[in-house]
């Protein structure tokens, strides 16, 4: 699809035709209750208008963001801007783009209540009005974010090469990637494409799983983490009547910018061993839908967790034992045993 006819659809139907978050037509909105209780408590200190037209399909906001540096691409109103805002404090700061005036006006207009409710005498945030395409127009320089968040937008870019080396142009080595979005069980037929109702309940541009793993190969991230999926419902007959027999679904994903990473899990006798010093996770840390680590068990993982522990802001809190010096083979993905072997 032609991307400036895709950007002014998108424009249209989140500046226009969409009201709040009631009017769309899917289950893509990801209701409170699935947001975590630390982060519930942020949400109950943002502006309701923020949180009305808030769109997204999840919960992308990962832990220990204290003091970093956090880009949200396609921010729309700013409730993840907020909410990061408030999670990174006032030795941090929060970035949000997005393309839709409309959008940004409402962000823009309670930053100052915002502040003021999180005790921070001088900003932490700052907007932008531009495409996440093409984040080096707005001053986003390399290797300048510590973590990249992103709800339900990406699947509305009609170019996502181009957004996801962006990503990795601007993270940090070691930054992280975390979002929520629309993927499908199949290549979305090109007609439907198109739609401008499939586009705006981010149906048209959902990312069939195995492009996206492509994709993310060509870019050099050899090892990407599923935290959650969750399958879309379509609650509009039209809808369903027109994708067919296609499966969408919301997934929450990481990825690290690791030079280190390799394609398969490999097994150097590592193991990793939780602190318990991450404020909102002090029982246990989970990685992803298989790796879940408990304060003070050691845990065997593979090469690229024990990197994806050790190399980025999660390091101060694990305890890694081994290095890659021996290698012993592919590392044995069975589930979790009593034996403290870890799935990757």
């Amino acid at each position: 699809m032609d991307t400036n006819t895709r950007r002014a659809d998108v424009q249209a139907y989140y500046g226009e035709t969409l009201k709040s978050s009631q009017d769309l037509k899917t289950s893509a909105c990801c209701p409170v209750d699935s947001v975590p209780a630390y982060q519930r408590d942020v949400l109950k200190l943002i502006e309701p208008e923020i949180l009305d037209r808030f769109y997204g399909c999840g919960s992308p906001m990962p832990e220990s963001l204290d003091g970093c540096t956090v880009l949200d691409l396609g921010c729309g109103t700013g409730r993840d801007v907020y909410l990061a805002a408030k999670l990174v404090g006032p030795n941090g700061h929060v970035i949000g783009v997005d393309m839709t005036e409309a959008q940004l006006e409402v962000a823009q207009r309670h930053l100052s209540i915002q502040m003021e409710r999180f005790g921070f005498s001088t900003p932490n945030v700052r907007f932008h009005l531009g495409n996440i395409e093409d984040l080096r127009s707005l001053g986003i320089a390399d290797d300048s974010v510590d973590v990249v968040i992103s709800n339900c937008v990406i699947n509305l870019s009609a170019d996502k090469g181009a957004v996801f080396k962006e990503i990795f142009r601007v993270l940090k080595p070691g930054g992280e990637l975390f979002f929520a979005d629309i993927f499908a069980d199949r290549r979305v037929p090109l007609p439907l494409q198109s739609d401008p109702v499939l586009v705006g309940e981010c149906l048209a541009g959902a990312m069939y799983v195995e492009d996206f793993r492509r994709l993310m190969r060509e870019l050099g991230c050899l090892d990407v983490r599923i935290l959650s999926t969750t399958p879309v419902q379509l609650e509009d007959d039209e809808i369903v009547n027109k994708v067919g027999g296609i499966r969408f679904y919301s997934r929450t994903i990481r990825a690290f910018k690791l030079n280190e990473l390799e394609d398969i899990c490999e097994d150097y006798g590592q193991r990793a061993t939780y602190l318990g010093s991450i404020t909102s996770s002090p029982d246990a840390m989970t990685l992803d839908d298989h790796h879940v680590f408990p304060k003070g068990k050691p845990m065997a993982v593979c090469g690229n967790t024990a990197s994806m522990l050790q190399a980025t802001r999660f390091g101060k809190h694990f305890h890694i034992e081994g290095d890659r010096s021996q290698h012993y083979g592919a590392f044995d993905c069975s589930p979790l045993t009593t034996s403290g072997a870890s799935c990757c």
